[in-house]
Order: structure tokens, then C-alpha cells, then sequence
């Protein structure tokens, strides 16, 4: 009879610290994975903590309290082997882990043995990593379990457990999204595993934002020969089911006679074989009406449903139900704004418009019809009377001196004092429309237009923007043509242009890439063909603007390299580029 294993991966959107409620998801999803007849249902990276949990790792009581959770889920096994990821403590200290559990039992525990410490990625300041890779023997069928970053490397936990037996890899993982790396996944890793080791491989992520990441979910199994044969959507909850064909696993592979080789492996960890049940027959379980198959999205797509997704969850699971749009009559706060009707539904969405002396008639009139498109409240508040009043205020001060930019960001704080005291008055939060672009430069004020809760656009350049923009409106057009069109201004003097301080956006994006994603010198750049003024200008500017990004709200990360938590540099810093 033909070895068939129901797999059952449980994608789903957990909260950090919320440990009762990702425990009585885990549960729900339990139960669904048995009436369907798996005979595993794996769920991911830290699913009782939620990922990543950060310093509260430094909380015994936080400790005990996900083993609890981590308990009562393997107390629901009963009929079914479970795998999740969970926080294990022991003599040398804690260690990112999985459980596997069966029949209401806890078999064993696998430990994360490769720990990234690099980009968002923090865990050799928490874990201490394992030493073991085991692989179990459930229904039948050798399974070996590893987490994340484990199955990142052709010679890793997954060949040792491949030499040791294993005809299938379960991976749970807790992998953020940036745009371009689903399918850096489906190719490179899990594809290029199932190839190169020869089995099948199932990569659980978890789906959801968190602070300033987002996961995408984009679960999926790969056979032996790299195919998917099963993949779960991007940006949503899903479970997916899959009936694997065990007897299609090739012979073990012989183990490479390369002394280097077999010293890498060696040095991974050792194998450990482990029963977890016998074999159940087919004939047992309901049929398998059709293998799960999501389709990918494309790069603009993805981005769009990314920033959807981290609004979204950045507001419910910090308790906000509203939120603040300043609509200047601009490209950004347009996308803002449509975005935050996306994710949180027109009608708890505030747009205000708060126009000057130097505003355009056309930039109030394309707010309000972007307003009308999207069903949201929409508020006028002039600020001529506190401008004015500030001008009176400052003038003694300030005469015979030129004027500059400290008169015209005034205006950019009175409107941020706007937005605040709304939001103060109302408990909503303030999304702020400032992009990468912006503030890679440093065109942004300080506790102006930087001033509130949650930076939708901070990750997404400037060309990005209107990418995003003509995307959305080819689904439904919301966005004013006219706000496409304009040339990007700030408005706060007569006639201003962001190409009067900036270069032109589609020669200033690739060399803010280059240099903050990238890490590229000057010399670099100038090579690749970039204006030697143009990179000159973005160093120094970069440079000189750390101090207002340490003080920007977070933002969803959507670029290999995001200000903040991936891009680390000291406020205090000599070094420059010569």
C-alpha cells in the first residue's frame, strides 16, 4: 500500500503577548487539521509568545506562561501529532523551539540551532541555540522538524536529518516580508532543499504585522523534485492540506565524501531518531478534495497588500479603531489615505485638509473629491489664524533676519498641532504621509508633518508611491488625476517645488537604494552611473538627518533595508565619505 501523509500547516496571525489568544487559535486549528484526517498540523516560529516577543524573553513569568499555553495545546492532540513553536527554557538559558506533541503528550522538543543576528533578525541576545536534529517517526513516515533559519543553509540542520532518515522537512518560521522575497524563498530555499536533499519540504510562515514587520504568510510544500504542490495565500489566515506521496521520495542520497563537507555537518548538530506513533490507515480519513494552490502576486500588488495588512494590524492590536489622515491635496497623503480606507473601512477614516496662504485652490478641491471617492468624513480646518498669530509672535524676534525655512515650517507644526489635538480630543491616531524618499533626505518636519502614530509610507520610495497609486486606481479609480499629474510640492511658500531642494525622483530614488540599501560607497555609485552631485547631495543629507528618524513614528518595513530596526546608526557620527 502507497505511503500517503496528510499534512496540515496552520498559517495564521498571532499577537505578541497575546498567549490565551493564540493558544485558542492554535486549538481551533488543531481541531480543524483532525476532522480532516491529518496526521500532523505544524504551527509557527513562537506561535504562544508571537514573533517576535523581543525583551518581554526577559520575563520568567512571560517564560512560564507560554509553556502553559505551549501545554494545552498538546493536551488537544489527541489522534494527531502537532508541531509548534514555542519558548523552551533550560540550564544554559532559553531557546527558541518546537514541541512535538502527540496524543495529548509531549514527545519531544527540537531547538533552534542557526540563529540569525543580522537586519530585524536580534536572537543570539535571547537563545542559546541546539545541538540535536531529530527526526520522528510519525504515521509511518520520518519527519524531521526544524525552525526558520534553519532551513536557510544547504548544509544545515535539514541534511543531517536528511542523512539520519527524513523523507519529509516540517519548518516553522517566522519570516518577515520585504518585497521579492516570496519567491527567493520558493526558488532558493525551500525549492533548492526538497532538490538538493531530495525530499519534501513544507515551509509554515506566519501571516500579520507586527511593530514595524509583516509577515505574508506564503506558506507552501515543495517535493523532491522543487515543485509546489501546495501553497497558501499571501496577507490572510489559512490552513493548508496536503497529501503527501511518501513512496515518490528518492533512495537516501550517499553522504558527500568531501572532508569539508563532512566536517560542516558535523558541526551542525547530531542526529536523533524518535517514535511518535505507528502507521494510520488511509482508509481512516475523509478524502482530500484538492491540494491547497494559492497564486503569487506581483511586486506592486504584494507591496500594496503589505501596507494594508501592517496598518491594519499595527491599529486593532494596539487598540486604536480610527484613524487621521492630513490630506495636503499630495500623491503621499492620497495613498495614505486610500490605504488606510483599505484596511480599516472608509468610515473610520478622518481626512483633513488644513490649508495656508500658500495652498492652492486646486490641492483643497483634489482632497475633498479624493475624499468623496473613498466615503471618508472629510474636515476643512484653516490654519491662516494660528499662522498669522504665530508670525505676530516671532516677529520682534525675528526682524532683520531672512527669511527661511524656520517660517515656512511653522505651518507644517501648526498642521501637526492639528492632527494631534484631534487626535488627543478623540483617541484616534494620526498616520503620517511622509515618505522614504523624504526621509532619507530629511525633507520632513520635525514634530510637523513627522508628528504622529503611525508612518504608513516610511519604507516606500518616492517612485513606489506612484507605482502604488496607479496600481490601486487600475482596480478602482480613487485617486484625483490631477493629484497623480502635479509636480510634488510642500506648498509652504509661493510657487515651491520638491525639485527646488531635491533632485528629480526618479534619478534621487535609485542612489538613496544604492547607498542606504545597498551600502555602496561613492565611488561605487559613480561607477554605476549615477551624478556625482546627486550622490554627494544623498550622503550628506543621509547622513546628517539620523536624529529626525530616530524621532519618526515606525512604519511598515517593505525594503530589504528599513530605517529603523534593519539600519542602525549612531546620531553621533564623524565619519564621513571622502
Amino acid at each position: 500500500m502507497a505511503r500517503t501523509f496528510r499534512l496540515a500547516l496552520a498559517q495564521l496571525n498571532l499577537t505578541v503577548g497575546d498567549l490565551p489568544g493564540n493558544t485558542a487559535r492554535m486549538v481551533e486549528y488543531l481541531h480543524l487539521a483532525r476532522e480532516s484526517g491529518a496526521d500532523l498540523v505544524a504551527f509557527p516560529e513562537l506561535a504562544t509568545t508571537g514573533y517576535p516577543p523581543e525583551d518581554l524573553l526577559f520575563k520568567k513569568s512571560f517564560i512560564d506562561a507560554n509553556v502553559a499555553a505551549m501545554e494545552q495545546v498538546v493536551a488537544e492532540s489527541r489522534g494527531i501529532a502537532v508541531v509548534l513553536g514555542y519558548v523552551q527554557s533550560r540550564e544554559s538559558g532559553i531557546a527558541n523551539s518546537a514541541a512535538i506533541g502527540y496524543d495529548g503528550e509531549l514527545i519531544d522538543t527540537y531547538d533552534k540551532i542557526i540563529l540569525p543576528n543580522y537586519g530585524v533578525f536580534d536572537e543570539e541576545r535571547y537563545f542559546t541555540k541546539g545541538r540535536v536534529c531529530q527526526v520522528y517517526e510519525i504515521g509511518g513516515v520520518r519527519v524531521g522538524v526544524n525552525v526558520c533559519e534553519d532551513i536557510w543553509y544547504e548544509v544545515g540542520p535539514s541534511a543531517v536529518q536528511r542523512q539520519a532518515g527524513a523523507e519529509l522537512i516540517v519548518s516553522i518560521n517566522g519570516s518577515p516580508f520585504h518585497a521579492g522575497k516570496s519567491s527567493y524563498r520558493r526558488d532558493s530555499i525551500v525549492g533548492s532543499r526538497a532538490v538538493g536533499h531530495g525530499l519534501f519540504v513544507a515551509y509554515l510562515n506566519i501571516v500579520g504585522g507586527q511593530d514595524e514587520l509583516v509577515f505574508d504568510g506564503n506558506s507552501m510544500i515543495c517535493d523532491p523534485c522543487g515543485k509546489v504542490v501546495a501553497r497558501g495565500p499571501a496577507f490572510r489566515e489559512a490552513m493548508i492540506l496536503a497529501d503527501i506521496d511518501v513512496d515518490s521520495v528518492p533512495p537516501l542520497p550517499p553522504v558527500h565524501s568531501d572532508g569539508d563537507y563532512e566536517d560542516a555537518l558535523a558541526a551542525v548538530g547530531f542526529p536523533k531518531s524518535v517514535y511518535v506513533s505507528g502507521h494510520q490507515p488511509d482508509a481512516e480519513r475523509p478524502p482530500l478534495c484538492c491540494s491547497s494552490n494559492s497564486g503569487e502576486l506581483d511586486e506592486i500588488e504584494e507591496i500594496y497588500h503589505a501596507l494594508v495588512l501592517g496598518t491594519r494590524d499595527y491599529l486593532h492590536k494596539t487598540g486604536f479603531s480610527k484613524a487621521i489622515v492630513g490630506l495636503s491635496g499630495g500623491i503621499d497623503s492620497a495613498l495614505t489615505a486610500v490605504i488606510a480606507a483599505d484596511a480599516l473601512g472608509p468610515e473610520n477614516v478622518l481626512g483633513i485638509t488644513m490649508p495656508s496662504r500658500y495652498s492652492s485652490q486646486g490641492s483643497v478641491e483634489d482632497s475633498a473629491e479624493l475624499a468623496r471617492n473613498l466615503g471618508i468624513e472629510f474636515w476643512e480646518i484653516p490654519i491662516e489664524p494660528a499662522h498669522t498669530a504665530f508670525a505676530d509672535m516671532l516677529e520682534q524676534r525675528f526682524a532683520d533676519t531672512t527669511p527661511n525655512v524656520a517660517e515656512e515650517n511653522v505651518q507644517a507644526r501648526i498642521r501637526g498641532n492639528v492632527l494631534m489635538t484631534v487626535s488627543n480630543k478623540f483617541g484616534w491616531i494620526v498616520l503620517t504621509t511622509g515618505n522614504k524618499s523624504e526621509m532619507a533626505m530629511g525633507y520632513a518636519t520635525l514634530y510637523g508633518d513627522m508628528a504622529g502614530g503611525f508612518a504608513v509610507l516610511k519604507d516606500v520610495h518616492k517612485m513606489t508611491v506612484y507605482a502604488l497609486s496607479h496600481w490601486r486606481n487600475a482596480n478602482a479609480p480613487v485617486i484625483p488625476q490631477a493629484i497623480i499629474d502635479k509636480p510634488p510640492s510642500a506648498e509652504l511658500r509661493e510657487g515651491q517645488l520638491d525639485e527646488d531642494s531635491l533632485p528629480p525622483y526618479d534619478i534621487l530614488d535609485p542612489v538613496i537604494q544604492a547607498y542606504v540599501e545597498d551600502d555602496c560607497s561613492f565611488a561605487e555609485m559613480v561607477a554605476q552611473g549615477h551624478d556625482p552631485a546627486v550622490v554627494r547631495q544623498v550622503i550628506t543629507a543621509v547622513d546628517r538627518n539620523e536624529y529626525k528618524r530616530r524621532q519618526a513614528p515606525p512604519g511598515v518595513k517593505i525594503t530589504p533595508r528599513a530605517f529603523g530596526r534593519d539600519r542602525r546608526l549612531p546620531i553621533v557620527n564623524r565619519y564621513r565619505q571622502t
